[in-house]
């Protein structure tokens, strides 16, 4: 992922000037995708050149001028479609973007590249399991280096753990939002 993407997703939610989208990324986006001022007014610089962002002026008092940035079209467009793409190589913080950003492009698609994560996270927690089992029998008897060892075992089968509960967790989620969104249709 680009931070493109996560400014398209935080500019969706609310348009902003850089100033106030580099305080909504140390507040809220940044938690999981850093990036600094700088950075950020680079990549807005570029988005606008791009047509993904529109930039009005607007006059201040006794201050320079503030550019708020909007999605443009093409912005839209880049974020429906990076949403979509599944991503084999996307970590933690690129799916919580594409969550984050779900309702800005096809939910569908990000449902399925979460369920393919979970898929993937619950094969390795499988591995894991069976390697606890076949070299650690009696954990309770381990000293030394095969102790280690298997608390390093430990630590990955935990976070295998979380991960595919968080997974579930999120899949549940998107899940009944569907089903509200189908009851809202009907009305």
């Amino acid at each position: 992922m680009a931070l493109e993407h996560a400014i398209l997703v935080s500019l969706s939610e609310r348009s902003g000037s850089g100033y106030e989208l580099a305080r909504r990324f140390e507040k809220s986006i940044g938690l999981f995708w850093s990036a600094t001022h700088q950075q950020i007014y680079r990549v807005l610089k570029r988005m606008e050149e791009a047509g993904w962002v529109a930039v009005d002026v607007v006059a201040q008092e006794g201050r320079p001028d503030k550019k708020v940035y909007t999605v443009g079209a093409p912005g839209r467009a880049e974020l429906r479609r990076w949403l979509a793409e599944p991503d084999p190589s996307s970590g933690p913080q690129e799916l919580a973007v594409k969550i984050r950003g779900a309702s800005f492009g096809n939910a569908r698609a990000v449902a399925a590249e979460i369920t393919r994560h979970r898929d993937a996270h619950a094969e390795r927690l499988d591995a894991y399991r069976q390697i606890e089992k076949r070299d650690f029998p009696s954990p309770a008897a381990l000293r030394g280096q095969p102790l280690h060892q298997y608390l390093v075992l430990r630590g990955g089968i935990r976070v295998e753990e979380g991960q595919v509960e968080w997974f579930e967790e999120i899949l549940t989620a998107l899940h009944q939002d569907k089903a509200l969104h189908q009851d809202k249709d009907r009305s």
